[in-house]
C-alpha cells in the first residue's frame, strides 16, 4: 500500500527544508572583529639567482577572528591583498590563497578563532643580513588589506594594516 500525502504536508516539508538550508544572512564586517593584529616581515629563507644567495622577506599578517554577533557564525573564507605603501596603482605584492577562517561547525556568540596568519608570496630579496634588508634606503613598506566572505555572499573589506618594519620569525 502507498502512503497518502496530503498538499499541506508536503508544503510544508518543502518549506522546512528551504530554510533549513538557507540559513540566516550575516554581514561578517559587523558581526566579526579583527584582534591580536600581529604585522612584520617574516624571514622566507635564501633564494639563489645568477648574483648569488640572497635572503628573502615577506610581508605577514597574524591575527584572530572574534565573533561579536550574539549567534554561531560557520563557513568563513578569508584572503590578503597585500601591495605597496604609496602605490597610487595599488599593484598586488602577492596573495596568498583564500583561507577557512571559520569550518561548518561554526564560531560561537563571543569566540575567537585560532590564530591565522597569512604571507605574500612575493617580498623583498637582498644580500644584506635580514635586519638591515628593513633599514636599506631602498625597502619599500607593505600593507595588507582583509576580507572575508560568508558562505556565497560578496567579499567585504575586514580593515587593513601597515606592515611593521620587524623581523618575524614564527
Amino acid at each position: 500500500m502507498r502512503p497518502v500525502y496530503s498538499s499541506v504536508s508536503v508544503v510544508l516539508l518543502a518549506a522546512a527544508l528551504v530554510a533549513g538550508c538557507g540559513g540566516r544572512d550575516v554581514d561578517v564586517s559587523k558581526a566579526l572583529q579583527v584582534t591580536d593584529v600581529t604585522t612584520g616581515w617574516f624571514d622566507d629563507g635564501i633564494i639563489l639567482d645568477a648574483e648569488g644567495q640572497k635572503n628573502k622577506l615577506v610581508p605577514t599578517i597574524s591575527f584572530r577572528l572574534k565573533n561579536t554577533d550574539s549567534e554561531s557564525i560557520s563557513s568563513v573564507q578569508l584572503f590578503a591583498k597585500f601591495t605597496e605603501v604609496g602605490d597610487p596603482e595599488a599593484q598586488e605584492w602577492g596573495t596568498p590563497p583564500y583561507v577557512r577562517a571559520i569550518g561548518p561547525d561554526g564560531l560561537a556568540a563571543g569566540s575567537s578563532t585560532k590564530p591565522i596568519v597569512l604571507r605574500s608570496d612575493r617580498g623583498h630579496v637582498g644580500q644584506q643580513p635580514r635586519a638591515q634588508m628593513l633599514q636599506n634606503r631602498n625597502f619599500k613598506d607593505a600593507r595588507v588589506e582583509l576580507y572575508a566572505k560568508y558562505r556565497a555572499n560578496n567579499w567585504v573589506k575586514l580593515g587593513e594594516q601597515t606592515i611593521q618594519r620587524q623581523l618575524l620569525t614564527k
